[in-house]
């Protein structure tokens, strides 16, 4: 695998979303939460991937995201928890194509 390809879906001040791609298969879904001088990220695999893929994913995510944020001699931990598992829904509010209901008086 030659790298990844790391979507940002939201930033707020304090966190960001990311997708994971290999070219065309979404791979998994990256949350990452700073707090002063710590990092802490979840990580949910979709695909299975080799220890070799995964180890150079979280090298990218290290690099490409977390190191742009606070370099790793600026910051005292990045703490990553991995989880595999699937997207079985989507929840949105209002759903696509509806306008809210008016406020009632």
């Amino acid at each position: 695998m030659s790298g990844f390809r790391l979507v940002r879906l939201v930033r707020t001040l304090s966190s960001e979303v990311y997708l994971i791609w290999d070219e065309a298969r979404r791979l998994g879904q990256i949350d990452l939460h700073y707090a002063d001088d710590s990092i802490h990220a979840n990580l949910i695999l979709e695909a299975e991937l080799s220890e070799a893929d995964q180890q150079q994913l979280y090298a990218q995510i290290d690099e490409d995201i977390v190191s742009s944020y606070l370099p790793s001699f600026e910051r005292e931990e990045f703490i990553l928890t991995v989880f595999r598992g699937e997207e079985v829904d989507s929840f949105n509010y209002p759903p696509t194509g509806e306008e809210p209901e008016p406020e009632r008086e």
